[in-house]
């Protein structure tokens, strides 16, 4: 096996949500920089058509679709855009997620409960359903869902985020269990604060950049690159034994007694 081949995702079709930007638009320019042909959805039309030019820009193969992943009518578009335009969906990276609401959980609404399960949680399981089966006759599939650190760790006010990113763990736990000695895997990544757009708020916080730089042993918040070679060695041949995982990307964070 050589170097180049470790990674390869040559004649694979790769959907990522929440591309449009950040994590996601880094992981899928990393896809299409090994290969892939990559599918960017987000739900502005015009960040996607953008993220996608730049992909063509460099060389790669990109298309862009438009997505509401709490919409199932919206991720089987989303589905069905990548078939017609290539014929398969090989790897799924679902990294689109919410975060509408902090607070304690005993003034938590059942809307706002809901519309954290379904859009966090129950997305993923649609897209599951949508592509796996694709995946299993192929005998190749990688189901990567990006959750958080805060699923990982207890918090008073961002709790419910946590609860749906614990549940996406629980999920890439069972679907690997089910489809792995298939050749489908499921894992999951979970960041810890990256300098996104969504995290401005606290890397250009200066107590916040004080606290984080005094708990995590990086002493910094993570470059989305930083990410997106962990997206794809899952999705590559490389990724074939890493099965059920949840991997924590986050510069020590979550193992640091401070």
């Amino acid at each position: 096996m050589t170097a180049s081949s470790l990674f390869d995702l040559h004649g694979k079709v790769a959907i990522i949500t929440g591309s449009s930007r950040g994590l996601g638009l880094a992981s899928a320019k990393g896809m299409a920089a090994h290969g892939a042909k990559v599918v960017i959805s987000g739900r502005k039309a015009d960040a996607c058509e953008q993220a996608a030019a730049e992909i063509r820009a460099e060389g790669g193969e990109a298309i862009a679709v438009p997505c509401n992943i709490g919409s199932k009518e919206d991720l089987q578009r989303l589905v069905d855009s990548a078939m017609h335009a290539w014929g398969r969906v090989d790897i799924v990276m679902a990294n689109a997620a919410i975060h509408p609401w902090i607070g304690s959980v005993l003034d938590l609404q059942e809307a706002t409960f809901n519309k954290f399960m379904q859009v966090n949680v129950q997305s993923s399981i649609w897209l599951a359903q949508m592509t796996v089966p694709g995946m299993l006759e192929r005998g190749y599939g990688r189901f990567i869902v990006v959750a958080s650190v805060v699923g990982l760790l207890g918090d008073p006010l961002t709790g419910t985020y946590g609860l749906t990113k614990a549940a996406d763990m629980q999920l890439v736990r069972n679907l690997a269990n089910e489809f792995a000695s298939k050749g489908v895997t499921a894992n999951c990544i979970a960041p810890g604060t990256f300098k996104t757009e969504m995290a401005r708020s606290q890397w250009e916080d200066e107590a916040m950049v004080n606290w984080y730089r005094g708990r995590n042993p990086s002493q910094r918040f993570g470059e989305v690159d930083e990410l997106a070679g962990l997206a794809v060695l899952l999705a590559s041949p490389s990724g074939g034994y890493i099965n059920g995982q949840t991997i924590a990307v986050d510069g020590g964070h979550t193992i640091s007694f401070r």
